[in-house]
């Protein structure tokens, strides 16, 4: 398994708010403008999974599978190329101070690993961003 993970970032509002938006995809209705339509199609959601398709990888379905309140968020793909997991951590350091980072880990082969590595970093930086600038 290879192992992407986003640069912490600071978040101004405390954790449960954060995590009470995060741990419900439904929540996502209110920042699916922010989806850039030319790169994704076909997004979908309910409170536990979410799809879309994405050129050129396909239709990808994550699911959350498990949740630690305030603290921790796994997804895992149910429709995927390359199986992954996706992990958001969060952790409060003072009252509306919250750190949280993204950890993503995929099944890659040898002859993947070089052609995906580099993108699979960038989506993993730039979802964190786009999560840090939410507004809770």
């Amino acid at each position: 398994m290879e192992e992407f993970v986003s640069e912490t970032k600071q978040i101004p509002y405390n954790d449960d708010r954060i995590y009470g938006m995060l741990s419900d995809l439904s929540n996502l209705e209110r920042v699916k403008d922010r989806i850039p339509q030319d790169k994704v199609k076909n997004f979908e959601f309910d409170s536990d999974t979410c799809s879309l398709a994405v050129e050129p990888v396909g239709k990808i379905a994550f699911q959350i599978v498990e949740r630690e309140p305030n603290k921790l968020i796994k997804f895992a793909t149910t429709n995927s190329p390359v199986p992954l997991f996706l992990w958001i951590q969060l952790k409060q350091v003072a009252e509306m101070d919250t750190r949280m980072r993204i950890t993503v880990r995929a099944d890659l082969n040898p002859f993947l690993k070089p052609m995906v590595s580099k993108p699979l970093q960038e989506a993993v930086d730039k979802i964190s961003t786009v999560i840090a600038s939410l507004p809770y």
